[in-house]
């Protein structure tokens, strides 16, 4: 009977959680792009760090390299547009197919129906990544403009103009009201369109409310190329001045940042190589006394059949996890607005914060449930050998630990590298990076961190190496079984493009719990990970003025 529930229950989450949040991921564009454009526009933001006094040498030039020539920085605009104008193409035909999918239920049904929410969605999309190709359109005519490409400059603005589009964006105009703020937007680009045409144009000539309308649309760098120029042409000596010197400003913490970005990873990957390379020597001259020897004697004694194990991560983390909580928190969060909005009330609070809460919340209470699950699954098994979800601060758990880490990094970056080119910019990423990468909210900032780096490593790694690897053991040998948590473990984040790295990860932390048999060792690594990554997204994202 638990079998055929577990079955029922298995189904139900392969429908409505698994199953269309990885489908969905198919057609979300990955946070890799984003990132290169953030770093992209830190490097233009460094390019304007002035040369030392009395010396012809570029100073961010000296200290950044090739990496920040315009020229550069242009290839990977231009390659990054080519990719959103790809994604643009695809998600029109997307969108035509389910709404002429819709249209039919319509039809049959003989109701009177509004777009369906499958083609809403799709809808979103198809405007998210359109208004991303008009501002990257924007972005790439100011770095040929800058790079005295004029031609191709004013050639890339003209295409933003209605006239000059596909007319494959009419059947969004009937998606429904909530795609009315993008019709403004894309007016808005289309105005900064013709504004850039004027001041680059021979004769130049300056269109009314140029200023604003640029302030409105651009920002960073290129919003102070803009502006330069408009003051130029009027003729504004002093503004030109206060912005060259708040450029300077700018440009001088950036190449900290940059600083900072590439040194870290860069002594990570050194030192994991190093690492690795003299792992696998030892593997190769002490055999079965090595770190890396056959871990076929390290297996755990198993006391529960499969059916505990999948019932523990179907019920305790997908079902009640993935699909459960997320609905009754997002029903208790609008049900609160709601009542304080009839009080005349309300949370003061930001839109960061209540999304940062309300994740907290969701982890916090799926760490419970899970773990909860867990413990009344294998109660009837009590007690367990001792080393068995062992807590230790005994032994040399942070050396595993921080090794893991370093070990990590070399062979996640470069399966990440590879990945890139197997997915093209598509796949989705966790939608906590793109909202940390965003978040300007100390306080928001704040909780997600302790989400990522704190409670995500104790939670998951009590569930996958705690519980699940050891679990497999009873199967199969314990390198299958660490291979085979790690792909579930990748797969559990629900999406695609992350599946290869996150797979990689889990393998380094398997192999760490169970060389050290202490789960302060993978938790270490994991939080290293999870804590390294939110910085970088921290200085990424504080870097767009």
């Amino acid at each position: 009977m638990r079998r055929l529930i577990l079955g029922i229950l298995t189904v139900i989450v392969l429908i409505f959680s698994i199953g269309p949040a990885l489908l969905s991921s198919l057609t979300e564009p990955q946070i890799t792009n984003q990132l290169e454009l953030y770093q992209s526009e830190l490097f233009l933001q460094a390019r304007e760090v002035k040369a030392v006094e009395g010396s012809d040498v570029d100073a961010a030039s000296a200290i950044l390299g090739d990496s920040i020539s315009l020229e550069s920085i242009a290839s990977t605009y231009a390659e990054t547009r080519q990719s959103v104008q790809q994604q643009v193409e695809r998600l029109d035909v997307q969108l035509e197919q389910v709404e002429q999918e819709a249209l039919a239920v319509e039809l049959n049904s003989g109701s009177s129906l509004t777009t369906a929410p499958a083609a809403q969605q799709v809808a979103a999309q198809f405007q998210e990544q359109r208004q991303l190709s008009e501002t990257l359109g924007l972005q790439l005519g100011i770095l040929d403009a800058e790079r005295g490409e004029v031609d191709g400059a004013i050639a890339t603005w003209k295409s933003l103009f209605p006239e000059n589009q596909s007319s494959s964006t009419e059947s969004v105009s009937d998606s429904g009201a909530e795609f009315s703020g993008t019709a403004a937007l894309v007016q808005d680009r289309e105005k900064t369109a013709q504004v850039l045409l004027g001041l680059w144009s021979e004769p130049s000539r300056i269109l009314p409310d140029a200023e604003p309308q640029l302030r409105a649309t651009l920002d960073g760098w290129f919003l102070n190329r803009s502006l330069e120029r408009l003051y130029e042409l009027q003729q504004r000596p002093e503004e030109i001045q206060k912005l060259q010197a708040k450029e300077q400003a700018i440009a001088q913490q950036t190449v900290v940042k940059l600083g900072l970005l590439g040194t870290g990873p860069a002594i990570g990957c050194l030192i994991g190589t190093v690492l690795l390379i003299v792992l696998i020597v030892q593997r190769l001259l002490k055999g079965k006394e090595s770190l890396l020897a056959d871990p076929r004697d390290l297996s755990w004694e198993t006391p529960w059949p499969w059916d505990i194990t999948w019932q523990v991560l179907l019920v305790g983390f997908f079902l009640l996890g993935q699909l459960v909580l997320p609905i009754v928190v997002g029903l208790g969060r609008a049900l609160l607005l709601q009542s304080l909005s009839n009080q005349g009330l309300s949370l003061n609070l930001s839109e960061g914060r209540i999304t940062a809460i309300s994740t907290a919340i969701v982890y916090l209470l799926m760490s419970v449930g899970a773990l909860t699950v867990l413990y009344y699954s294998i109660k009837p098994y009590l007690p367990l050998a001792e080393d068995w979800f062992r807590l230790s601060l005994k032994g040399k758990w942070p050396l595993w630990g921080l090794g893991g880490y370093l070990v990590a990094v070399p062979l996640v970056i470069g399966v990440s590298l590879v990945n890139q080119q197997i997915w093209q910019g598509r796949g989705g990423s966790n939608p906590l990076l793109e909202i940390v990468l965003n978040e300007g909210d100390t306080v928001a900032l704040g909780i997600f961190f302790f989400t990522a780096a704190v409670a995500a490593p104790i939670f998951e790694e009590i569930l996958f190496r705690g519980f699940l690897l050891p679990s497999l053991t009873r199967y199969m040998p314990v390198w299958g079984a660490i291979a085979l948590s790690a792909v579930i473990f990748a797969v559990a984040h629900l999406s695609f493009s992350e599946v290869l790295p996150l797979a990689v990860l889990g393998a380094v932390l398997g192999f760490v719990y169970t060389r050290s048999r202490n789960l302060l060792s993978s938790m270490l690594v994991h939080s290293l990970w999870n804590s390294a990554t939110m910085v970088g997204l921290l200085i990424l994202g504080s870097g767009i003025d």
